[in-house]
């Protein structure tokens, strides 16, 4: 297994990439392609005591900035680190990429460098809820605006994501919305409740409202990109908030602090449960190959994370059943329309 990775995009990096790949490098079985300028690169690896030499360095000293337009990956900046890996990823020089950097560039590089699915009209970046089960939010800001057809399409690549990556037979599928009855939302929502429901391939289970979201509901929610990004940020923020209430509670006093020690283990697992930066990256799904994104400011622990996301993800073989799914979709589809022609034909 050949893990790419940008190592200078994001808020916190190199150095914490970097520190990343060194500690995934020391935990999971994969070699590493570190694509950024080789001096930070080779700097970070001394002063963290590490032989940068048993990983392949790929030298470039242009970098895509946050505040970089995300049409720069291919035209202006071709010759970056985010650039230069998803073009070894295209050509086959590694099995996955991982970067923290610009997420609109990183989302337009992955689909016009290495490619969307056959048959997949938008790809869309897919974060795992830090929830009491995995729920797996799609998309998550690569599309602002969307079409009925791409939620429908979301809901088929979800539904194959977390049948292979989480072993969930016929995962529940929910609209996001702010209704649980069929006609709420605006003319988006109510055309895309009824493709979703009309699809035979997915375990349509309904509107998903907000409230209900962390009460398994469902195992895939779909949503155009900016409502699923302020969501993602929401449940985020709220988790870190009621984890640093229940910390501040428990050392309040010396009898909630002996309370703390006791409850030492059961704590942690909540705090794992939690804590975003444990569930790695977010794939890009909908790409032809694994495409990971990190949050922007990941530290060495997060993207060490991402790096192991990216890893399953390869070596789960997902991308062939979103590909398979995909394709099931295209014929479907074709089948539909050449239904109706047919009547139509026939009324005429």
């Amino acid at each position: 297994m050949r893990i790419i990775v940008d190592v200078m995009g994001g808020d916190k990096a190199p150095e914490e990439t970097v520190k990343g790949v060194i500690h995934a490098s020391q935990e999971y079985n994969a070699t590493f392609i570190l694509v950024g300028n080789r001096n930070d690169i080779e700097r970070i690896a001394a002063e963290n005591d590490f032989d940068i030499r048993r990983m392949d360095i790929v030298h470039t000293e242009t970098v895509i900035t946050m505040e970089d337009d995300p049409l720069c990956v291919v035209r202006g900046k071709q010759d970056s680190s985010m650039a230069v890996g998803l073009k070894m990823l295209a050509e086959g020089q590694g099995d996955a990429f991982v970067s923290t950097g610009n997420t609109g560039a990183l989302f337009t590089g992955a689909t016009l460098i290495v490619r969307k699915v056959k048959g997949i009209h938008r790809a869309g970046i897919g974060t795992i809820l830090p929830l009491g089960n995995p729920v797996l939010l799609l998309d998550t800001g690569a599309n602002v605006t969307v079409t009925e057809e791409n939620l429908e399409q979301f809901g088929v690549i979800g539904s194959a994501y977390m049948s292979k990556m989480y072993g969930i037979e016929q995962p529940r599928v929910g609209l996001l919305n702010n209704g649980a009855e069929e006609c709420k939302g605006t003319e988006l929502q109510k055309a895309a409740y009824q493709r979703l429901k009309n699809n035979t391939d997915i375990n349509f289970v309904g509107n998903i409202e907000g409230n209900i979201l962390p009460f398994n509901s469902c195992d895939v929610i779909v949503a155009d990109g900016f409502t699923g990004n302020i969501l993602l940020k929401t449940v985020e923020g709220l988790g870190k908030l009621l984890l640093g209430k229940l910390k501040e509670i428990l050392y309040s006093s010396t009898v909630t602090k002996i309370a703390a020690l006791s409850m030492k283990k059961q704590l942690g697992a909540m705090k794992k449960q939690f804590d975003a930066s444990e569930h790695g990256g977010s794939p890009i799904l909908g790409i032809s190959k694994p495409v990971v994104k990190a949050h922007g400011s990941s530290d060495a622990k997060a993207f060490k994370n991402a790096i192991r996301q990216a890893i399953s993800y390869a070596d789960s073989g997902a991308i062939y059943d979103i590909a398979e799914s995909a394709q099931a979709y295209a014929a479907r589809k074709k089948a539909e329309q050449e239904a109706q022609k047919a009547e139509t034909a026939k009324e005429a």
